[in-house]
């Protein structure tokens, strides 16, 4: 018995130390040099200290109470970001299990055995044996089950990270689209109004007619620019139960009418200054350029464990129990029995596929490097035409201000002359359409610069860093797994 002791007091030391040789063990090489040629300064805004509207949480910078309602439905009921919610799960678990094979796995058995041989004379006879076991347990000696650990954990923090953006994205969704029901009713409004001006031009022009006054021409002229008004009315109207459909389905539910925009919209940020913070802090605020990142990282990860793959693969197999041909003498001292088995797996030929896995990889991790630079690009590409649009957004609603101011005293003028015989009417109607365009860009401009605020908040990664507490204990469906 002493000497078995001493023979498995032997195995576990080489069980340890080969687990200490696996620790200090690793095929993965450097990290790429990213050269994503991040900008000083952003291309429209001068560089300031001033911290980011994205460290806000939405209850912090969206100013409207039905909207930050609307956006909690959105974040509780949206099966976009519930699905992004369950990968993190799924990939969660899949990390557990790589991590768990860097442990034995340490299993129980029994077995019952009649047989007969020619040593027994054919004498059949039972056999008992009942122990524990582990069974092919890799020693980890080149760090290729830890660098797949390392894969799968980066796999996970890049899932979570991709839930986030998807979170990103979906608030800023849902304040468009709630906007969007403003200015299409609005819009409505606009061509309700126009239409009942142009059906008094048509009734005007049909009594000048009725009395001899004026030709049929002014008439039908008229009829045109009702027809396309209630076609307008018509349009909005559309419009609406679309703007509708689509921030129910964002939302996930039906959202009641008491959480719907009753008027224009005309602020839509308790921010008076909109800053976009230093462009250094778009890499720790854009969760979709975390994602990137550690896809890059995992991909250097798969490097170390192909490169593993190209030494030998060390196993070991051991049980002990019991082993007995009588079932009363089973757990007897005389029946203990014990056995360890390492084995060697090397390939010797096979004609390069191992080495092209490790091409295979590092050209994965330079796919991944890529992506990774690209994905730096097109949040500071969407960031710079956001800002270019608010710099000079104000100048383009001012104007448009005064284009409608003149639009409109055009149409009066013109309509005064016509009244008074001075002028036909095709003048009039030509004021009018330029008068309704102008409305309606106005309303155009007004839309623009609501959502030109939204998308900056967005593209600058708002409110993944700082939620609120409400929403950090509804939203963290997973936790971090152990590491």
């Amino acid at each position: 018995m002493t000497q078995i002791m001493t023979l498995t007091g032997r195995s576990l030391a080489l069980s340890v130390l080969a687990l200490s040789l696996a620790a200090c063990q690793s095929m993965r090489g450097p990290e790429p040099t990213v050269q994503a040629n991040i900008p000083d300064a952003y291309t429209a805004l001068p560089q300031t200290a001033t911290a980011s509207i994205a460290a806000q949480g939405y209850q912090d910078f969206f100013a409207d109470e039905r909207l930050k309602q609307v956006i909690a439905l959105a974040l509780g009921n949206n099966r976009d970001l519930r699905t992004a919610a369950l990968n993190v799960e799924k990939v969660q678990q899949q990390y557990q299990i790589t991590r768990n094979n860097q442990l034995p796995t340490v299993g129980a058995s029994a077995g019952f055995t009649r047989q007969a041989t020619m040593s027994s004379d054919y004498t059949p006879y039972s056999a008992y044996n009942v122990g524990l076991g582990v069974t092919a347990f890799e020693l980890d000696l080149w760090g290729r089950v830890s660098s797949l650990k390392d894969a799968a954990l980066d796999n996970y923090f890049a899932t979570q990270s991709a839930r986030d953006a998807t979170q990103v994205a979906l608030v800023g969704q849902v304040a468009e689209a709630w906007t969007a029901i403003s200015f299409a009713e609005q819009n409505l409004k606009l061509a309700e109004q126009t239409l009942k001006a142009q059906q008094e031009s048509y009734n005007l022009n049909k009594r000048r007619f009725d009395v001899g006054i004026d030709s049929e021409v002014p008439v039908r002229q008229a009829q045109i620019s009702v027809e396309t008004a209630r076609n307008d009315v018509a349009n909005y109207k559309t419009q609406i139960q679309q703007a509708k459909n689509a921030l129910n389905l964002l939302a996930g539910q039906t959202i009641p009418d008491n959480l719907l925009p009753e008027s224009r919209v005309v602020k839509i940020t308790n921010n008076s200054v909109l800053n976009a913070g230093l462009p250094s802090e778009l890499l720790n605020n854009r969760p979709d350029i975390k994602s990137a990142e550690y896809q890059l990282r995992a991909a250097g990860a798969n490097i170390g464990a192909a490169k593993a793959s190209l030494f030998p693969t060390i196993s070991l197999t051991g049980s002990a129990g019991y082993a007995s041909t009588d079932l009363s003498d089973l757990f007897k001292s005389g029946a203990f029995i014990w056995s360890v088995a390492p084995s060697l797996d090397l390939p010797i030929f096979d004609y390069g596929t191992r080495r092209a896995n490790v091409k295979i990889s590092e050209i994965d991790q330079q796919i991944a490097l890529s992506s990774y630079e690209q994905t730096i690009q097109t949040a500071f590409r969407e960031v710079n035409d956001v800002l270019a649009t608010r710099a000079n957004i104000d100048d383009r609603i001012a104007a448009q201000r005064r284009l409608v101011e003149a639009t409109n005293t055009t149409y009066r003028l013109s309509e005064a002359r016509f009244r008074a015989g001075i002028d036909g009417y095709l003048t009039v109607l030509d004021a009018q359409r330029n008068s309704y365009t102008a409305e309606q860009g106005l309303l155009a401009l007004q839309q623009a610069n609501i959502n030109s605020q939204i998308e900056l908040y967005k593209t600058l990664g708002g409110g993944v860093t700082a939620q609120t507490p409400a929403d950090a204990d509804s939203n963290n469906t997973t936790s971090t797994p152990a590491q």
